[in-house]
């Protein structure tokens, strides 16, 4: 067993449910029960049409959704990131930002530590992680992506579990404390291979919002054996 699957192993695991898939006509209930079920954040996905083909939330909701005490992890699938930044700061514990949607990353990433809050840097399924050794001393969280960002409901791609274990390595020699988090596809048939990898945060959509019972099904992402289902 390699040392980032150790660790991975021991080390504690957050879920994060994405909004992006729960009853938009429910939605204060929805968070409520995910909330009761045991949830470590609530994972909010930011997307203005134009990074991604998809239009979602606004500041307005996030400042509602910050009422309810569970911390707020704002990802912004928004081309030239800063305005969303200074928008979403006084809301989010965590807001994350894609490479390929600013040329001044360095920037954007000092950026959000500056406002207050912890800082994440997002990896879509063709997105080489070689840049992260540049500007990892920057970064709080990693986030890669194991489907293509703008919707929900997407099947998860096998082949990113090579990311996140490759991602993990990086993170390990670093000596960094810097989180590695999973979005795209997420369920408890997929979680175990992606904690062995690295993983240390689960974002989970569909697979939650859709359960009859989210206390399970998010006990069951935490789980470190096959779940069958």
């Amino acid at each position: 067993m390699s040392e980032s699957a150790a660790h991975a192993i021991t080390a504690p695991v957050k879920v994060a449910p994405s909004i992006l898939s729960a009853d938009q006509l429910d939605l204060g209930n929805q968070v409520r029960k995910a909330i009761d079920a045991g949830a470590d954040l609530l994972h909010l996905d930011i997307m203005d049409g134009h990074f991604v083909p998809n239009l979602t939330f606004g500041p307005g909701l996030a400042g509602r959704l910050q009422q309810t005490g569970i911390p707020l992890d704002a990802h912004l699938m928004v081309s030239n990131p800063g305005w969303a930044i200074e928008a979403f700061a006084r809301y989010a514990e965590y807001l994350t930002v894609h490479v390929e949607a600013t040329p001044h990353l360095h920037r954007m990433l000092r950026l959000i530590r500056e406002k207050g809050c912890k800082s994440g840097v997002a990896l879509n399924p063709s997105t080489s992680p070689g840049f992260l050794k540049y500007v990892l001393e920057d970064v709080d969280l990693i986030l890669i992506m194991t489907v293509n960002p703008g919707w929900g409901g997407q099947p998860f791609i096998p082949a990113m579990l090579q990311k996140i274990e490759e991602v993990s390595e990086l993170v390990r020699h670093s000596g960094l404390p810097v989180e590695i988090s999973v979005d795209g596809g997420i369920s408890a048939t997929n979680s175990r291979a992606v904690l062995d990898k690295g993983a240390g945060i689960l974002v989970s959509g569909n697979y939650i919002f859709s359960s009859d019972d989210m206390a399970s099904a998010i006990e069951s992402l935490r789980r470190r054996t096959l779940v069958n289902c």
